[in-house]
Order: structure tokens, then C-alpha cells, then sequence
């Protein structure tokens, strides 16, 4: 098969040939260029256009200078609905009715790919993994959507599902005529098939983030290049910067033989409280030949035993020409150099000669005639690990000598190169780090020595490495040109910076959505991105960045807040029945349950979580114990048009049993993992029960059924399998893999609260009833640590309100005899009243069947309502309340819509406990939405 005839007809045209674009026809790319740069000039001096929500921080000029119009604009893109009209213009006309089940499997994906190594950036999701999601959910020529973007993944998942080699190497078929093919393994005969799920063929794919940054990298990485005339314009641009630099990147060896640097370890220079004497960190403190950072070390001038903590940084002061003033930072020396020689394999470690350090002096006084950024670095959570040493300015972070060869190279840069530039920043910076446990003997590799630097803060280590800005840029081509795909086309991917979905007005036009979001404060994007944008001269407006930040005052509240007006942009420009899929990545369950309710808020169901194994650890997992290893995606739904409009339409009672029967039909109806047939949670009648309150709850509606009645009906409506319900069609599937599978694996229930306490307990006495000395000391294995600021329960009371002990004074319970008779052989053929039966199971706890379930409802849910009330009558603040009785009291308010006592009660308790309670905070959400016209009142 050629992959050429399955791509779209319009290639890649060279910048002297004529071109098409949304249309028109222009001479040459040039000629495409100067028109749409003259329109998207005139809009910018539109006051209206640059009131657009995140519109980012910049003057014309360097908006215009970043910006390829109409395919990327370093701004809101003012042709996006042209783009969509465009796109909706080209499709076939399909009657295919669109259903899809969530993409429910677990993906492993690696960083190593050349594509995902080109730039670094704060965090990023690996190609291939979204590719995964975009074939299983679209179509050729759908148009998908990030509006997270940061370096474009997504774009370029989206077009590299028209390369045959990129899809098969997911381990797929893709037959002649362009379907693509997955392999099902039989698991007990181990017989592999080969089933449909989608086609080869470029997505369309629109791309917006509020950081210019993230936007510029994203262009980079999408847009198409001419790989011959890429590699003539590096190789000029090199011998450029070469020429002009190379003579600060020189030193000798022993021999006065002429040698190149690759990096020198710059280190920190501390004084002595006793005796005030300068101490250089690495002298005093580094160990290299056995690769350790001593805890403690003497001084060696006067011998006491000293930390890092004991001592203070010497300072040094500096001239600083833009600013025309001097400044004082934290004072570094030279202390080691790594150098390679012509014709040596090998490179060399040396102390700093005489002439080196002349050398460098001569470097600190050269005046830098090239442009550079000199932006003083902003006030943010994580800045002062830099502003606190004295480095106030971006210019701060960088050595004279890099300095100098990043602005040569930045004014000699070609446009479609500087990314280039902006690859190797961080790594040219003060920012990067040596590791001492990988430094070796005296001839150590040129990039075993480096260890990158500490990702999620401008932090400024005491050992620092000045990286050859020459290799690094020589390097940085290399990856890029190594990274390029000529199958990249430009008219696939739109890219904005700001959020175009509210700029558009459309409604109802996008296909499929892939986002990995701010996740509360994992990383302050804006801060970090600083350094960046200084160099692009066009800079984020975090007035509306979704992130967790005391300096800008941005708490947990105002950032659900924040992302549920993300997810309601999107639900609006989703068409109805389609999915979203969103990274998550954060060890709190605070914003795990923000974005969950953020979610929902939007009028989202989630249908499935999975997760996403990235390959290596993530942003923060160099740095804390407690460093995600794992991410999880969440696949949610937009309701069909039909079941919104019926919602409305019917009477209490029709809408919720249409509403369960919607929601099963996009649940996943068998899932398997290492081969083996689990349970899905989604499917479970407590989660659907919660799924169909928060659906009313967000719709404004109180929920007309009780637990017991909801699962009555449940069981008359629909057809349960292993605790799991199912719509008619739906069951043959599943009971077709139960049969290949006796086994079912239940899912992995950690006990921190009272909620996941119950599960347990219904998960452990579902299949086996036991007595509470064979309980409790499983219950306390799986005790993971309670919640600190929820009360807790002793294991007898969970117990005693939630499930039904065995007396011995009736016949034997169905569950309890079912159990003994058959797992013990001397039980069977036992009449219910048997005294030897009767023996055995006495004492014994069981899962109460639905009849005797619901009267056990009935009484739990009066205790907990009077705990409520309790509450209510409460002055203080509540320090422990009981989870379960605040969720029982909250829906019985909303039943009464008695908001306000939802409103008092909230404010009386720990913010952690509404946090970190999903349930508590949709109500809550919706009280306060309800009850105020003002939108600022949750701040």
C-alpha cells in the first residue's frame, strides 16, 4: 500500500511555488504570508480583539514577528471559524451513527522518541499515547482539540495518523484499503484475531494555550519544513555563531594543546560565621572521586564543623549594562572543566589554568552588543528560589559568556530556527545542575556529567554547569531535524494563543478533545515560562491561568472556578455524544475532586478512568518522594442532543431511568488488565445511584427516587452480571467473556474514610460472611491511614450500621448458607435450621439482601441526619465531622432546597473536608450558585 494514498491531496508546497490556503491562491508561501500578516495587523489595532479573554501580553510588532497567519497567530486566531467551515466543507457525508465506548485500556508510552525529545517543556503527554485516543475516537478529517496545548502533541498525534509506519509501530494492522486493525489475544487459547476500530488518515486539530510560549513551541513542532534547505540554513546559522563565539569556548590541556569546551561546573562561594573566611561549596563539601555532596564538612581555615544551613552566601557585584546599575548576586568560581580534543574520543576534566580564568575575565568585561532580554523576573510561588539569591532579572540567570552566544545566536537566528534557541535556554542557564554521582574519573563523557536542572522552580543550585551554548544549539538542530516528519502539514493544525473557544461563538464543533490542564499547583506555568517569553518578547496574561498561586492569589476555589469555565468553553463547542479526555496528574485528592466536579459542573459524565504510564518519572519525580509515577485519564461525555432535550421534556421518574439507560450505553461493557476480566465500578448501582444525583443536582433538579427504590428499579429495568448492571444488548457480550473467565479480579480499595470503609467491608463479606475477629485484622491491614480532618469510625460501627450480623436465633441467612455449604464439604446438604449449620454460621457478618437492605438504609440515614442536625445547632467550628452525615444532610437539604444551610454548614467545617469530598462540593457548588447572582462570591 502507498501511504501517499491515503493522505490528503494537498502537500506540502515549496516556499517558490504556488500555494492555497482557506480558499485563495497566492503566488508562494511568502505571498500567503504578507497578506494574512497584513489582516491580522489591522485586527490588532482593534481594542475589541485585544479585550479577548487571555489575549497575551505584547506589543504588535512582536506578535506579528512570532505569528504565521492564519495557521498561528501569537494571539487569538481570527480565522478559526474559517478553519472549521473549511474543514466541515471537505468531510464525506457519513450515515455511520457515532458511538464509542470510552478508551478504557491502560497506555505505556516512552519520552524517548526523537518528536517528544525536540523541546523540553514543563510537562508533556508523548505522542503516541494521544494517538492512541484520537484513532480510537475519530475519523479521518475530524477535527480534534487542545486547549492545553503546550508544545502541540496533540497536533502532532493528530497528524501522524496518516503515517503508516507511526500507526503500525503501535503495534496495529493498517490493511490495504486503510482500516486500521487491533490484535485480540483469546485468553485461554491464546488464538490471535484482528479486529476494526478505525481508519488511517490525518485529524484536523486546533491547538490554543494562554502561554506564547507554549503556542510558539507548538507551531514549531507542527508546522512543515523542507528538510534540505533545514539542514543548509543550520549549517550556515552554525558557522555564523561560530564565528563570531567560538573564541570563548577555548582552553588548552596540559600539553598547551588546543581544546573546546563543553561545560564548566561553576560553584557557590560561602563564608565561614566563625571565622568569616570564603569557603568555594565544591571545594569544602564535594567529593568527586567517590561521587558525594558531604552533609557536613570543616572549614578550612578555621576547622569548625560546618552545613550548608550554618553558612551564608558570599555576594558579588556586577554591572549591569541595561539597567545601568550594579547589582549583587550570589558569588560562583570556575572549579572544573570538561573539554574534548581534535581527534580524541574522549573528553577531559581540568581545573581552571591561569589562562582560563583570564579568559572568562575578559568574557565578564565584553559589552554584549547583541540584543537580550533584561525583564526583571516576576513575583510568583516559585521565583524567589532565584530573585532571593540576587538574580533579579532573566539576564541574571545566564553567565556573561552564554549570555553573549544566546543573543549572537538569537540575532542571527533564521525564524523557523529559533526554536532551536529557546530548546537549549534552560540548559544554558545557572538553572543547570551537575551530578556529582555520575561525574567519574578524569576523562567523563560530555553529557554524563549534567543532570538537567530542578524542573518546577527557577532554583539556582549551589553547583552549577555552563553548558557550551555551541553544543547545545549544534544539538538542539540535530534532535529537531532527527524529530521532523515531511508527512507534517500545515493546514491540519490551527494554533492560538488564549482560548479560542469562547473567541469563536460556534457551538457544536468539535469531534474529540485531548487535554492535560494546570493541575492546582503542580506547576506555575506563567512563572516558569518567563524565561521563554522574555526572549519572544511576548508574554502570558495569567489573569485567567487555572492554577493554584498565592501570589496571585489564586486558592482552591478560584482555580475550580477558573476550570470549570475551561470544561463549560469546551462542552459548548463539543458536538453532542462526543468525548473528552483529560490527563490528570496530582497526589491531592483536593484537586482530584476539583477537577472531577469542575467536570461535572460542566455537564460532563465521566464514564471510565485509566491510566497513563508515561515511561519515566514525571515534572516533579527527580525532586519528592511523593512525585506522581502515574497519570490518570479521565474519558467523559457530552449527552446527546435527544436524551438533553428529553431531560428536560420528562416527568421526574421517566428522566431518571432515561438517564441511567443513556449513561450505560457509553459505559465500557467488559475490560481486562494483565489478561484478566475486572470489575467496572462504573457499572456498580452505588455509582450509577451518584452519577444520576449529580446529574439532577447540576441541572437544578432534586432527585425523585430514594437509594432502595432506585435499586428496585434497577433490577426490574435492567439485567445485573457479578454487581454490575447492563443494558439488554449489552449483556451477551459480557456473559460471553465471563464464560472464557470464571474469575473475576475486584478492584483495589484503599481505607482512608468511611465511605471506601463500607466498600471494603461490602467487597470482603459479598462472597465470604465472616465473624468480626476474622474482619478486623484484614481491616486494619487495609487501613491506609484515615482522613485528619474527618472522624473515625471503629470498624464495629461500620459494621453494625451498614450490615447485618447473624444471631443464630432464625434459619441460616441465603448468604451465609450459600457460602458454608460450599466451600466446606461437611455443610452440604444442611436444612437452613440444622443445629451444626446454625453453629458454624452464628456470629457471622453478611451483605444484607435489597428487601432488608433498604430498611438498614432507612435507619443509617436517620442516625446520620441527626448528626446533621447536630451540626446545625453547632456555634464552633467543626473539626472532625462525619463525612457521610454531612453528605446525607447536604442532599436533604437539596431535596428541601434548604441551600443556605448548606451554605452555613460548609463554612463551619474544614475546607479540606468540602475539598476533598466530590459530593460535598457539588452540592455545595450548585447551593452557592444558586443562592448568589454575584460571581465573585466563592472567591
Amino acid at each position: 500500500m502507498q501511504q501517499d494514498s491515503l493522505l490528503d491531496d494537498e502537500k506540502i508546497e515549496s516556499s517558490n511555488g504556488p500555494v492555497e490556503c482557506l480558499g485563495q491562491a497566492f503566488e508562494n508561501e511568502e505571498a500567503r504570508r504578507d497578506h494574512f500578516t497584513k489582516l491580522l495587523s489591522e485586527k490588532l489595532k482593534d481594542p475589541e480583539f485585544r479585550k479577548i479573554e487571555g489575549f497575551p501580553i505584547g506589543t504588535d510588532e512582536a506578535i506579528l514577528e512570532l505569528s504565521d497567519p492564519p495557521y498561528y497567530t501569537a494571539c487569538p486566531n481570527p480565522w478559526l471559524n474559517d478553519f472549521v467551515e473549511y474543514w466541515e466543507s471537505r468531510k464525506e457525508n457519513s450515515d455511520e451513527e457515532y458511538h464509542r465506548e470510552p478508551f478504557a485500556a491502560d497506555v505505556s508510552e516512552g519520552k524517548n522518541d526523537p518528536i517528544y525529545n525536540a523541546h523540553s517543556y514543563h510537562t508533556k503527554v508523548p505522542h503516541k499515547a494521544i494517538m492512541r485516543y484520537i484513532l480510537h475516537y475519530t475519523k479521518p478529517g475530524d477535527i480534534v482539540f487542545d486547549g492545553f496545548c503546550g508544545t502541540g502533541m496533540t497536533g502532532v498525534a493528530a497528524q501522524l495518523c496518516g503515517d503508516l509506519n507511526v500507526v503500525e509501530s503501535l503495534g496495529y494492522k493498517v490493511t490495504p484499503d486503510g482500516n486500521i486493525e487491533e490484535k485480540i489475544i483469546d485468553i485461554d487459547t491464546g488464538a490471535e484475531t484482528w479486529h476494526q476500530f478505525s481508519k488511517i488518515g490525518a485529524r484536523e486539530c486546533i491547538l490554543s494555550d494562554l502561554s506564547p510560549a507554549a503556542s510558539f513551541i507548538a507551531n514549531n513542532y507542527n508546522n512543515p519544513i523542507d528538510l534540505e534547505r533545514y539542514a543548509r540554513e543550520s549549517e550556515k546559522f552554525l558557522n555564523t555563531i561560530k564565528k563570531s563565539c567560538s573564541w570563548m569556548y577555548k582552553t588548552e590541556d596540559e600539553n598547551g594543546t588546543e581544546g573546546e569546551i563543553n561545560y564548566v561546573v561553576w560553584s557557590e562561594v560561602f563564608i565561614c560565621p566563625e571565622c568569616t573566611g570564603e569557603l568555594v561549596f565544591w571545594d569544602i563539601a564535594v567529593d568527586a572521586n567517590n561521587g558525594i555532596v558531604r552533609d557536613s564538612y570543616p572549614c578550612s581555615h578555621c576547622g569548625i564543623e560546618l552545613t550548608k544551613r550554618k553558612m551564608s552566601r558570599a555576594k558579588t557585584s556586577y554591572f549591569d549594562e541595561k539597567a545601568n546599575e550594579v547589582v549583587k548576586y550570589t558569588k560562583s568560581v570556575p572549579v572544573r572543566i570538561n573539554f574534548s580534543v581534535a581527534g580524541e574520543r574522549k573528553s577531559f576534566n581540568k581545573k581552571p589554568s591561569k589562562k582560563d580564568l583570564e579568559l572568562i575575565d575578559k568574557i565578564h568585561n565584553t559589552k554584549v552588543n547583541s540584543w537580550y532580554p533584561s525583564d526583571e523576573i516576576m513575583d510568583g510561588d516559585k521565583t524567589p528560589e532565584a530573585t532571593r539569591q540576587g538574580y533579579l532579572k532573566v539576564n541574571h540567570l545566564f553567565t556573561n559568556r552564554n549570555l553573549l552566544a544566546f543573543s549572537v545566536a538569537w540575532g542571527n537566528a533564521p525564524k523557523t530556527l529559533k526554536w532551536a534557541i529557546t530548546g537549549s535556554i534552560q540548559r544554558g542557564s545557572k538553572q543547570h545542575q551537575i551530578a556529582i554521582s555520575r561525574i567519574g574519573g578524569p576523562k567523563a563523557g560530555v553529557g554524563g556529567a549534567t543532570a538537567g536542572h530542578r524542573r518546577g522552580t527557577l532554583y539556582i543550585p549551589s553547583n552549577q554547569v555552563e553548558m557550551s551554548v555551541l553544543l547545545l544549539i549544534k544539538e538542539r538542530l540535530a534532535q529537531i531535524k532527527k524529530s521532523m516528519s515531511p508527512i507534517y502539514k500545515k493546514n491540519l493544525v490551527q494554533i492560538a494563543s488564549a482560548s479560542d473557544t469562547k473567541q469563536t461563538g460556534l457551538r457544536n464543533y468539535l469531534d474529540y478533545v485531548f487535554i492535560d490542564p494546570p493541575f492546582g499547583s503542580n506547576i506555575m506555568y506563567s512563572e516558569l515560562s518567563q524565561i521563554w517569553e522574555s526572549w519572544l518578547q511576548v508574554y502570558t496574561n495569567n489573569k485567567e491561568e487555572a492554577i493554584e498561586n498565592k501570589t496571585q492569589n489564586k486558592n482552591l476555589d478560584k482555580y475550580r472556578h477558573l476550570m470549570t469555565d475551561s470544561f463549560k468553553k469546551i462542552y459548548s463547542a463539543l458536538k453532542p455524544g462526543r468525548w473528552m479526555t483529560v490527563e490528570f496528574s496530582n497526589t491531592k485528592a483536593a484537586v482530584w475532586n476539583t477537577i472531577q466536579t469542575s467536570i461535572a459542573e460542566a455537564g460532563f459524565i465521566i464514564a471510565n478512568v485509566a491510566s497513563l504510564n508515561k515511561g519515566r518519572g514525571g515534572l516533579n519525580a527527580i525532586v519528592g518522594v511523593t512525585a506522581v509515577k502515574q497519570d490518570l485519564v479521565i474519558s467523559a461525555y457530552k449527552p446527546d442532543a435527544g436524551f438533553e432535550r428529553r431531560f428536560i421534556e420528562e416527568s421526574d421518574e421517566q428522566a431518571v431511568w432515561d438517564f441511567i439507560k443513556t449513561h450505560l450505553g457509553y459505559l465500557k461493557v467488559t475490560k481486562r488488565v494483565d489478561n484478566e476480566l475486572i470489575k467496572i465500578s462504573e457499572r456498580d448501582p452505588r455509582i450509577l445511584f451518584d452519577q444520576l444525583v449529580a446529574y439532577f443536582v447540576r441541572n437544578h433538579r432534586t432527585v425523585p427516587i430514594s437509594t432502595k427504590e432506585f435499586q428496585e428499579g434497577l433490577s426490574e429495568q435492567f439485567i445485573e452480571r457479578d454487581g454490575m448492571f447492563f443494558l439488554p444488548e449489552q449483556v451477551s457480550e459480557y456473559d460471553k467473556e465471563r464464560i472464557l473467565k470464571p474469575s473475576l479480579r475486584q478492584l483495589t480499595i484503599f481505607v482512608d474514610d468511611e465511605a471506601s470503609g463500607i466498600e471494603w467491608l461490602r467487597q470482603v463479606l459479598r462472597g465470604k460472611p465472616q465473624t468480626y475477629q476474622d474482619i478486623h485484622p484484614k481491616f486494619i491491614n487495609e487501613l491506609s491511614g484515615w482522613k485528619k480532618n474527618e472522624l473515625q469510625l471503629e470498624l464495629m460501627t461500620l459494621l453494625e450500621q451498614n450490615f447485618i450480623k447473624y444471631d443464630g436465633n432464625e434459619d441460616v441467612p441465603n448468604q451465609i448458607h450459600t457460602y458454608l455449604s460450599t466451600n466446606f464439604k461437611d455443610m452440604r446438604g444442611l436444612a437452613k435450621d440444622d443445629p451444626v449449620l446454625v453453629s458454624k454460621a452464628k456470629d457471622r457478618w453478611y451483605v444484607p439482601d435489597p428487601s432488608k437492605a433498604g430498611d438498614i438504609e432507612k435507619l443509617r440515614l436517620r442516625a446520620l441526619l441527626r448528626e446533621f442536625d447536630a451540626y446545625k445547632e453547632e456555634k464552633k467550628k467543626i473539626k472532625q465531622p462525619r463525612a457521610e452525615a454531612l453528605r446525607a444532610g447536604f442532599n436533604a437539604c437539596w431535596e428541601k432546597q434548604d441551600l443556605q444551610t448548606i451554605l452555613d454548614i460548609s463554612v463551619k467545617i474544614p475546607p479540606a473536608v468540602l475539598q476533598e469530598d466530590e459530593k460535598l462540593l457539588m452540592f455545595y457548588d450548585n447551593a452557592l450558585t444558586l443562592t448568589s447572582n454575584d460571581d465573585d462570591d466563592w472567591d
